[in-house]
């Protein structure tokens, strides 16, 4: 698939990239800016420091919630989504039709590595898809174009800087990081049975969105990469569900806190 299908698809449909972009993110186009920040859950008032002044633009019973962010002289973009891989696709895609050159995404990702502790940060390198929305980004036929399996990728210069970055404020803080292999799925309860499967696939960590998000930023020229912080590990049974301890939970919220700020600053400015 091409951008130029979705945006005939639209058309044919009566529907403009500006009503995409207002029927999704809630906001007009003109008011997302070349920057912008991905969070599937996470608001911006779980970092300290990310910018001086946050407008929030959103009506307030909005699923998905968009504030602007003034760092200095420039202005950041911040969407939250909601949770999975079809609602921010959709973000993604409505991003097309506004100024944003080049986006963010922050979020949550499981550890299947005995290596990588809860509050460690995950640069991904690539994302193999678990998800079905990826098969609407393929293009037709929908019956003989599933991508299980398939990889894909951040924007190469985006992910050099993030990971250039992540690099030398972990090791000035003394934070451990990891390059992430990660498998995008659709289910939380459902994933255990197929653990040693995807770690087969060379996955070292989880989670459910960046397969689909780093296919539909490619497919409407958008450079996107993935930062995680590391929630659980069901290798050392602690996942999501059960084992986690609060020393372990508090810790990962001071580094989410403290050193993701510097590191999303330093890679979008």
């Amino acid at each position: 698939m091409e951008y130029k299908d979705l945006l005939d698809g639209w058309k044919r449909f009566g529907t403009s990239s500006e009503d995409v972009c207002l029927g999704t993110l809630g906001v007009s186009p003109d008011e997302i800016h070349e920057r912008v920040i991905i969070a599937p859950w996470w608001e911006p008032d779980v970092f300290d420091n990310l910018g001086n002044e946050k407008t929030y633009l959103s009506k307030e019973n909005s699923i998905t919630k968009v504030w602007n962010i003034q760092v200095d002289e420039c202005l950041i973009s911040y969407i939250k989504t909601g949770i999975g891989a079809p609602v921010v696709t959709d973000a993604v895609l409505a991003l097309a039709g506004t100024k944003c050159k080049k986006a963010l995404f922050v979020g949550s990702v499981g550890a299947l590595d005995l290596n990588l502790s809860i509050g460690d940060i995950v640069v991904p390198m690539l994302s193999i898809c678990g998800d079905g929305i990826s098969r609407y980004l393929k293009g037709k036929p929908l019956k003989s174009n599933d991508p299980f399996g398939e990889l894909s990728y951040p924007d190469a210069e985006m992910f050099k800087v993030l990971s250039d970055t992540t690099r030398e404020i972990c090791q000035e803080y003394e934070v451990q990081w990891h390059i992430g292999k990660t498998f995008s799925v659709d289910t939380i309860v459902a994933q255990f049975p197929y653990i040693d499967e995807i770690m087969n696939m060379g996955c070292n960590v989880i989670e459910m969105e960046t397969a689909a998000a780093f296919r539909a930023a490619t497919l409407v020229n958008l450079k996107l990469a993935a930062l995680f912080s590391v929630s659980d590990n069901t290798l050392k049974n602690k996942s999501l569900l059960s084992g986690r301890e609060d020393s372990e939970m508090n810790y990962r919220k001071e580094v989410r806190k403290n050193i993701f700020p510097k590191i999303i600053l330093k890679t979008l400015l």
